[in-house]
């Protein structure tokens, strides 16, 4: 029986057992080696941390199937598959499951010299790349990353591969901040953003920057990313707070001119897609441009869910990429 990780109802996760399918028309089966916790995403669901009428409240539907972030290998094809052929190692975006069937349009090839456990970071690379375009990143720009969480690690890197030469990380998390710095970043500072405007301007030869990219998800942050950016600047919300009625406008929306912009997985648009995207966060992996090396600090077997998410809600400092490994289910 196959296996996939569930949770029946808030606060609950566990493992369970499912069918497996067999792959239809232009459908592949793949099963899963490794599959990457989106640690925001996921415990905010676990936990219920979102108000009602939300965004998270109209997707969130109990039992709810966490993840999306897959990578495995292709063990049948169904009928008029063309592009691919048993034992290919592909990227999906699925579920926690020890394998799943999907459309072939779906998967995305990994280059054999990228290993599975660096592939998993595609999703969330995808993620902050829809960020990234919305920044309108320039060469030799400033650059303030707001959280060096896994959506401000992949942050980093989409400022550092498209040319931005002052790249400010703002977290509390020394170890995250390294971690930054190895990704791209050219400076970091330790503590709240509301207590780092005058660290910033010296490091950005006493200005503010013009690009804030907020990743928190959290709701305070939004006053204290528009005091950070520069007038005429750019602030990018990247992280859905499940608490929007709590963000609030400042003065200096209007007094410094700036432009607020929202970024989310959904936003694609023609030109700017996963099918663009994941090639393109590959080939700059491979090209030592979009490290994602060292950013994994944990690896759960499904039959552990429970750990892994206690670990991601209540100790979330303490980790960055936190895998389930599905080789031996």
């Amino acid at each position: 029986m196959a296996k996939r990780i569930v949770f029946p109802s808030a606060g609950e996760v566990t493992c369970e057992c499912f069918e497996a399918q067999k792959p239809g028309e232009h459908e592949v089966c793949f099963q899963t080696d490794c599959s990457l916790m989106s640690t925001g995403t996921e415990t905010i669901v676990y936990n219920y941390q979102f108000d009602p009428g939300t965004n998270w409240a109209n997707w969130v539907k109990h039992p709810f199937y966490p993840g999306y972030s897959a990578v495995g290998h292709i063990t049948a094809i169904g009928a008029g598959v063309s592009r691919w052929s048993v034992g290919d190692r592909v990227v999906c975006r699925a579920g926690h499951a020890s394998e799943h069937v999907k459309h072939e349009s779906e998967l995305y090839a990994v280059p054999d010299d990228v290993e599975n456990q660096q592939a998993a970071w595609f999703a969330l690379a995808k993620i902050a790349a829809m960020g990234a375009h919305v920044a309108e990143y320039r060469l030799i720009d400033s650059v303030l990353v707001i959280g060096a969480g896994p959506i401000g690690q992949m942050t980093v890197r989409w400022a550092f591969a498209a040319g931005a030469t002052n790249i400010i990380v703002v977290d509390s998390i020394a170890e995250r901040l390294q971690m930054a710095m190895n990704g791209g970043a050219t400076h970091t500072i330790s503590s709240p953003v509301e207590d780092s405007f005058e660290a910033i301007r010296a490091l950005n030869n006493g200005q503010l920057t013009r690009v804030v990219v907020d990743t928190t998800g959290h709701a305070a942050v939004f006053a204290h990313a528009l005091a950070a950016a520069a007038p005429g600047g750019r602030v990018v919300l990247l992280g859905d707070t499940g608490r929007p009625t709590q963000q609030h406008l400042t003065s200096d929306l209007m007094g410094k001119g700036l432009t607020v912009i929202g970024a989310h997985d959904s936003n694609e648009k023609e030109g700017w897609n996963s099918a663009i995207i994941i090639p393109a966060i590959f080939e700059l992996a491979r090209s030592g441009r979009f490290s994602l090396s060292g950013l994994n600090t944990h690896v759960f077997q499904p039959e552990q869910c429970l750990e892994a998410y206690t670990l991601a809600s209540t100790r979330r400092g303490e980790s960055m990429g936190i895998l389930f490994d599905w080789s031996q289910s």
